[in-house]
């Protein structure tokens, strides 16, 4: 099959956001006055844009030309989005190349860099080499396997219960593979990974959900029955299609898809009778059909026609699938309290949570130092505001679930209670 990848982004007038993020791969922490410069894939002499980032490691958005919208609402020959490539350099900081990061029409695009301080550098830097998105490109479909996993009670399974972990180990290639890399990364940002790499941003906020909960159960699945490990391998989960999903190092996610992730990360699917979160597999419904599985372009017209996200599931899983929550969230220094905190909250969870936002506002200097005295006034609504506005949430002040669970993200980064790699 003849596929056009022409820069079609210059051919338009269409235009998508993007913003770079960058961090020190040390220490976690924002690295400020990283200078990046963007071209078009392909033509990295030609620069387009030089943007510098701020005292949050972050840059301003990006306009930048993309494909028309609609590419990406119907399956079609012409690639849906644009790519670039970003070069990053920062004193102290050995550079980093990205190549393809894709841009979305009407969608702001978060390209993650994590760059290596030149004292650590042990060997010559690989650009990173985004391929793909999995529903343009040519991808092995899902090899099909049984949605419930047997399940024996030898002590051979380590969870008696459904558990969200603090990070997954991704095998980069197929389970065979001895020298494909392994990489940990934290549980939510491979969600974000995954999506992004698999259902497009610009489709409707219900689709998302859908796709992301199917994403979500899949591999609470693999998790729970330590599926991999269980037959001798040291990882959570591969990247390849045939078996698992597609996740793909460095590559840029998408703020629709984050924010999703964030306010659901908990969730996954169940059936009636059943404690293992399902193994939801699906295919696109285009260049692959799959009964009985759910299809991503046919979620998607579904979400069009006003399906919520489990009337989709329901349509192509059937009626007895439900959304459950785990029970428990490893790696949190505390759990949300099950309400929000706003103004005239006080109490223990309010003085935690502030303790954290004040040594996050250590590192990340735009927000404002609050005393951690327990009661939530308007100085720890602009912190939560501010904080909030940094990492892609709603600026509501309000500590919600999301808002909660991402402060204990980045508290527990930056203060390295995990290591994350």
């Amino acid at each position: 099959m003849i596929r056009c990848k022409t820069l079609a982004a210059q051919q338009n007038s269409s235009t998508g956001l993007l913003q770079v993020d960058v961090v020190s791969a040390e220490s976690n922490f924002p690295i400020q006055g990283a200078e990046i410069s963007i071209s078009y894939k392909g033509e990295p002499q030609s620069i387009l844009e030089q943007v510098t980032t701020n005292v949050s490691g972050q840059t301003e958005n990006v306009s930048l030309s993309a494909p028309p919208i609609d590419l990406s609402l119907s399956p079609g020959l012409i690639q849906p989005y644009s790519e670039y490539s970003l070069l990053i350099r920062a004193q102290g900081f050995e550079p980093v190349e990205v190549s393809g990061t894709e841009i979305l029409a009407e969608t702001l695009a978060l390209q993650p860099v994590r760059m290596i301080p030149v004292a650590d550098a042990v060997s010559p830097d690989v650009p990173i080499v985004i391929p793909d998105h999995t529903l343009y490109g040519d991808y092995p479909p899902k090899i099909a396997e049984d949605e419930i996993k047997p399940v024996a009670e030898t002590g051979e399974i380590v969870l008696s219960q459904v558990v969200v972990p603090q990070t997954v180990i991704v095998h980069d290639g197929v389970p065979t593979d001895p020298t494909a890399t392994n990489y940990y990364v934290p549980y939510r940002d491979y969600i974000k990974n995954v999506a992004s790499s698999e259902i497009y941003a610009t489709w409707p906020r219900e689709t998302i959900i859908a796709n992301v909960l199917a994403i979500m159960s899949f591999t609470l699945n693999r998790v729970y029955t330590e599926w991999y490990r269980n037959q001798g391998y040291n990882f959570t989960i591969t990247s390849s299609t045939a078996f698992d999903h597609k996740w793909i190092h460095g590559r840029n996610i998408y703020e629709s898809i984050a924010q999703v992730v964030d306010e659901i990360f908990n969730s996954y699917l169940s059936r009636p009778g059943v404690r293992q979160p399902i193994l939801t597999q699906y295919c696109d419904g285009n260049r692959v059909q799959c009964p009985n599985w759910m299809t991503q372009w046919g979620s998607k017209n579904l979400g069009e026609q006003g399906y919520t996200a489990i009337e989709i599931l329901r349509y192509f899983y059937g009626s007895n699938m439900y959304i459950n929550t785990a029970e428990q969230i490893a790696g949190v220094p505390s759990s949300w309290p099950g309400y929000n905190l706003t103004l005239g909250s006080s109490g223990e969870k309010v003085q935690q949570v502030q303790d954290q936002l004040s040594t996050i506002a250590g590192v990340y200097t735009a927000i404002p130092r609050i005393t951690a005295d327990g009661i939530f006034g308007p100085a720890t609504a602009e912190a939560v505001r501010e904080f909030q506005t940094i990492f892609g949430l709603p600026a509501t002040g309000v500590i919600d679930f999301a808002t909660w669970y991402r402060i204990s993200h980045i508290y527990v980064g930056i203060t390295r209670i995990a290591e994350y790699s």
